[in-house]
């Protein structure tokens, strides 16, 4: 789900880097946001970010796995 329609510009695996410069990492998320925050965020249709970012809308069963990714992959837990 990620790769399909945020990997354009967000890096969305362990080490890959972000095409955008103001599309922050996935990895990264949890340094500005609580990961399970975001839930009610894609619920409603992420429209914030960067500015040319497009919206985003996803069913709650992708909403749940998207979390789940999110939650796999921060860099803080690496640490």
């Amino acid at each position: 789900i990620v790769e399909e329609n945020c990997s354009v510009c967000h890096a969305v695996g362990a080490s890959d880097k972000s095409t955008h410069d103001r599309a922050t990492p996935f990895r990264e998320i949890s340094e500005f946001y609580p990961v399970e925050a975001l839930q009610e965020a894609f619920a409603e249709g992420i429209v914030a970010g960067h500015p040319d970012m497009p919206e985003f809308t996803a069913t709650a069963e992708q909403i749940g796995a998207i979390i789940s990714y999110l939650q796999t992959i921060q860099r803080k837990q690496a640490e």
